[in-house]
């Protein structure tokens, strides 16, 4: 499947929930989110229905996001599921940890290939301000448990925040001496409860080589351009959606959990498939690839096109 650019689509991202049980300041505001009924987002039976039509299509890579997928019950049953598709070569979660040290276990065992981990300090009082509700020890835990699961090549996700977690990049890119991670900078992106922060919040994924100058070009892992400290065990990423748009390398599609495609994260196109099935529901994920905007514009406008909060759409 292609979009208009000539881009190869291959991968979905499926928000299971919009909730989340941190509040994480540049994600949503402080009361959190205004609650949907459970009638209003997809069930697991057409989750599973909608990404098996994507498979069809050719998409061969899935991760689960929320909000917090795992505060959704049941989410290994959905695994089991979606792992059963014919054509899925990865099936992934995106999760801020925290309960991961009573899920790991059983989402490896229902076919979870891999597990990217939020993590944006390694300050544990810094930690409950940015996530206004978090324990850095519950995502350590978690991070424990994965690596007790068998879980390898587990992505550490840092959202760069200047004045905040610039400093730290030192003690996180240490991180991958001993141990197989890849912990990738994420530039902060003018969307949803941040985009009216001060200029100073917004830094460029530069500053990781500058505060790391034994740091050497490794080539490439999807958006992200790899780094890494000859002789160590992992990885460093840098993922610049403002500073070095990587629009052109984007093979992905997110659905949202009510039920809603959109082509591009930072666009407002959305096309509804809830009720779609058969040659309906194809034709629809064929037309979200179609209408994939050949780059976004966030560095003209400096605030993302999208009516949703991050956590509405999934990391």
């Amino acid at each position: 499947m292609y979009d208009g650019s000539g881009r190869k689509i291959d991968y979905l991202r499926v928000s299971v929930t919009d909730r989340c049980n941190y509040r994480c300041k540049y994600c949503m505001g402080e009361d959190g989110v205004d609650k949907r009924e459970h009638r209003d987002i997809l069930s697991y039976e057409e989750i599973a229905e909608i990404a098996r039509a994507a498979a069809d299509c050719g998409v061969t890579k899935l991760r689960l996001t929320g909000g917090e997928p795992l505060v959704r019950r049941g989410l290994p049953d959905l695994c089991r599921q979606l792992r059963e598709i014919p054509g899925l070569r990865e099936l992934a979660i995106t999760t801020n940890g925290s309960l991961l040290g009573a899920y790991a276990a059983e989402l490896r065992a229902a076919g979870v290939d891999r597990l990217n981990v939020s993590l944006d300090t390694l300050d544990p009082e810094k930690f409950r301000a940015v996530t206004r509700c978090g324990e850095l020890s519950e995502a350590i835990g978690g991070l424990r448990a994965a690596d007790e699961a068998g879980f390898t090549g587990t992505k550490l996700n840092t959202v760069l925040i200047g004045g905040f977690n610039e400093d730290e990049i030192p003690a996180f890119v240490a991180l991958t001496r001993d141990r197989p991670y890849s912990v990738r900078f994420i530039e902060l992106m003018p969307m949803g409860a941040c985009a009216a922060w001060p200029e100073g919040r917004f830094v460029s994924a530069d500053e990781v080589p500058r505060a790391v100058p034994a740091l050497e070009p490794a080539g490439t892992d999807g958006v992200a351009e790899l780094w890494r400290v000859p002789g160590w065990a992992g990885t460093v990423g840098l993922i610049r959606p403002m500073s070095r748009a990587f629009c052109a390398r984007c093979s992905r599609l997110r659905l949202t959990a009510d039920g809603k495609l959109k082509p591009c994260l930072h666009s407002d196109e959305e096309i509804p498939v809830r009720g779609l099935h058969g040659e309906a529901l194809t034709a629809a994920i064929r037309e979200a690839a179609a209408q994939k905007p050949e780059r976004h514009h966030l560095c003209e406008e400096h605030r993302s096109e999208t009516g949703r909060n991050m956590n509405e759409i999934g990391g």
